[in-house]
């Protein structure tokens, strides 16, 4: 089969291609940009019929789900098939989501069921996945012992000039208590959001303080934009800051991530680290490798905790739904239920060295088996909708 590849610099880029390639597949690569205009662009859409009508592919694939490359397809009647791994993307709300042509996978069951509530059943689940191959491979490479007790690899969103701080200094006052009331209610549960349905009181005064455009086509509400895109992201870096805090209070913590300028007492923050050949490392050179999702990811597992686990890596996460459905908390992974769980963790397993070492095996020996490229629990639909355009997938 040939497989036209809509390629844009995302991870695990290279990881797919080496998967459609292994099972006996022709890539043809497709340069793409998300910087540019991917809702109504003449150029793409040029280019990429140009490119259909030379190539004759089967299908066409991308991670993200991108409408411009959808109009195309549908227009060509040639099967387009994506994988969302970023939670929000607001194309997913794009009307040319529903064009029959699409397959698009997302690896939030929630997400899934929202849109098959409102009628759209070209969107299916499937959980993210890991290339358990090259890793191994890496850590064959990697000298035993340990270089970090405790690390986070992620953003923190502290970065100046963010959407919220800029929206917050000019609301009204009632809007500002409002926004922080709500904000505080949130905090305290997982796995619900409360924001998105909450926001019509004063939807207006946000939309005045920092406007935030919406395609036209596009379904997504201005409450679904300012909660994912705005407040879900500073209640993250709220949450983030506080347990690491809470936990460098006890242990040195390790952090990489993009905003260089953060500090905090026994922090160590060593910068962004590259995710295909640096990142395994550290979550391999790591006793405990945390995780704590990004608040507008409501069900579904975050790539990282694949990234962690696929390189046998011991995980300690938040409480996060989507896990049940796949993985053995205790056995697999561990996951904290408060700031205080979260400590008294940290420190058990810091002590109990056999212990943190079998669960770390037992998730990546689960990851390899069923959340690879190549191998994964909705790999057979996968496949059928490439070959025959199965339109009995479960999800």
């Amino acid at each position: 089969m040939k497989i036209l590849f809509i390629q844009w610099g995302v991870f695990g880029t290279m990881d797919m291609e080496e998967a459609f390639m292994a099972e006996g597949h022709m890539v043809v690569r497709f340069p793409f940009s998300k910087d540019q205009d991917v809702v109504y662009n003449f150029e793409v859409e040029k280019e990429l019929t140009s490119v259909l009508h030379k190539e004759v592919p089967d299908v066409v694939f991308s991670f993200d789900f991108f409408p411009v490359i959808s109009a195309v397809c549908e227009k060509e009647d040639i099967r387009y098939i994506s994988w969302v791994f970023d939670d929000p993307w607001v194309f997913l709300y794009s009307d040319m989501a529903a064009n029959p042509c699409n397959c698009i996978y997302v690896f939030d069951q929630k997400l899934c069921k929202d849109f098959h509530e409102k009628g759209i059943f070209t969107v299916h689940y499937m959980p993210l996945a890991v290339n358990t191959g090259r890793l191994d491979a890496m850590n064959q490479k990697i000298k035993t012992g340990y270089a970090y007790d405790v690390t986070f690899v992620g953003s923190l969103y502290v970065e100046q000039l963010n959407f919220f701080d800029r929206m917050y200094a000019v609301l009204p006052e009632y809007s500002q208590g409002y926004i922080h009331a709500l904000m505080a209610i949130q905090m305290q549960v997982q796995g619900c959001d409360l924001i998105e349905n909450a926001l019509s009181p004063v939807i207006d005064d946000l939309c005045k303080a920092c406007p935030i455009g919406i395609e036209p086509g596009n379904s997504a509400t201005r409450e679904y934009m300012y909660a994912r895109y705005v407040i879900d992201r500073r209640i993250t870096a709220i949450e983030r800051i506080d347990l690491l805090d809470a936990v460098a209070k006890e242990h040195r913590v390790d952090l990489f991530t993009h905003f260089k300028g953060f500090s905090m007492q026994n922090v160590c923050n060593h910068g962004i680290v590259g995710y295909y050949d640096e990142a395994p490392k550290v979550f391999k050179k790591s006793k405990i490798n945390l995780n704590i999702t990004l608040r507008s990811i409501k069900n579904g597992i975050p790539l990282r905790a694949f990234d962690i686990m696929g390189a046998e890596g011991f995980l300690l996460s938040n409480f996060q739904a989507g896990f049940w459905d796949l993985f053995v908390p205790g056995e697999d992974f561990v996951y904290y239920e408060n700031k205080e769980d979260l400590v008294r963790k940290v420190g058990y397993y810091l002590k109990h060295e056999d212990e943190r070492k079998a669960i770390a095996r037992n998730g990546h020996e689960k990851v390899a088996a069923r959340h690879t490229y190549i191998q994964t629990p909705c790999k057979r639909d996968v496949w059928l909708e490439m070959r025959y355009g199965n339109e009995n997938s479960i999800y």
